[in-house]
Parts: structure tokens; sequence; C-alpha cells
């Protein structure tokens, strides 16, 4: 069984804890890419905006006469093959979010935290919840954990102190491990657990396994008898 080391407040390996089974194994890249198209979709703002022929101003008139101008016929210059016209089929303001199944959205933040498993970005800090709260502190300890170079702090419940430490540090973003999703895990080359995290994240992976589908675990399709 898979091991993460596991880190005291001064950033010294003090011993290791299993990696819990829901969170071994390879990463469902197909579930991967549907959670993290909809997460950068849910965060569009969809307000560009372009003007068609009947917002431009000008236009009310014909510009030249129809014949014997030695010129095309025009109409408006507001046609859109004028310049200054308006545009055909451009965008305007519109709502980019949609949803996935829940039981999706699971199975993405298992496959995401299976993958910084793999590539050992993953480390279990004891005694996190007593830190001091101030962003040199933990600017400190991210630095003596090698990760201060974008970091996803996860703790069991929410923490006002550790919050407010990391409210100044870039790319430092503290979550309760029941408010993660795969985008969190994934745009942030290291993820520092509590143990209570950790343990909450078990209970969450286990439950996203029981609904994953045989091929996506196994990387083979299912078969039915009869």
């Amino acid at each position: 069984m898979a091991e993460i080391e596991l880190y005291n407040l001064e950033g010294k390996v003090v011993g290791s804890v299993p990696v819990p089974p829901a969170l071994e194994g390879a990463a469902h890249e197909a579930v991967l890419w549907q959670a993290v198209r909809m997460y950068r979709a849910n965060q569009r703002q969809g307000t560009a905006q372009t003007k068609t022929r009947g917002q431009v101003s000008g236009g009310g008139r014909k510009p030249w006469r129809q014949k014997h101008t030695g010129r095309a016929r025009a109409g408006s210059i507001r046609s859109p093959i004028w310049r200054k016209g308006g545009i055909v089929f451009g965008p305007h303001p519109r709502d980019h979010r949609y949803e996935l199944p829940e039981r999706i959205r699971r199975m993405a933040l298992v496959s995401s935290l299976r993958d910084k498993v793999g590539s050992q970005a993953v480390v279990v800090v004891q005694g996190l919840e007593g830190l001091e709260p101030k962003t040199k502190a933990l600017a400190a300890l991210l630095r003596r954990l090698k990760a201060d170079g974008g970091t996803l702090v996860v703790v069991d419940r929410p923490s006002a102190a550790l919050a407010r430490a990391a409210r100044n540090l870039p790319r430092v973003e503290v979550k309760p491990a029941a408010e993660i999703n795969c985008y969190d895990v994934l745009v942030r080359p290291k993820v520092v657990l509590t143990a209570d995290a950790l343990k909450a994240l078990e209970t969450l992976g286990a439950s996203a396994v029981r609904a994953e589908p045989v091929e996506a675990r196994t990387g083979h399709p299912s078969t039915s008898s009869g």
C-alpha cells in the first residue's frame, strides 16, 4: 500500500499515513476533461457583445443610386460588408453555465486526487489547525514543505485563522474538504492536507468509487451475462 509523508509544523517528516484505497489507481482522464471544461465554462462572464446592422449608427439613406455609377449596388452603409458595418453572427451576452451530474463531479475529484497522489504532490501536516494565524507563519511552513509555488490547503472544516493567514499569499487557497473540486486540485502543483481532511476525502472517495463504472476503475469494458 502506498503511503503519504506526514510532516510536523517545522516541516520535518515524522512518519507516514497510508493512502486510502479510493485514492489509489489511475486517474480517469475523460471524466477530468468533462469536469474541467464545466468549471472553466462556469467562470466565464459571458458579457461579450457585438452590434448587428440594426444597432450601428448611420445608414438611413441609400449611399448612391442603384444603376449607372460603375459601383456595386448598396442599400445601406450598415451592411456587414462595409467597414464599421454590423457584425453577422457575432457574440452576444449569454450564460455559459451548465452542470454535470454529482456522480461525475465526485469521480473527477477522486481522479484529480489520484493524479496528485501518483505524482507525490500530496503531503499531510500534523497539527496544521494550531498554526499561528499569520501570513508569515504559513509562508514559512510552505517553504519548508517546498509547496510555496502554488498550494491548495485542505482542512476538515472551515478555518478562519488559516484563511486569514493565506489571504495575502499568491496562488495559495484554504478550503474545507467538502468544498473542493477537481479544478482546485489540478490547477495547483501541491496539495497540503490535515489528517482529518484526509479522512473526509477517504469517505468522499469511497462513495465516488462505489458509483464509478467498472471500466473507469479497471480500464476494461464491463461484461454482463444474459
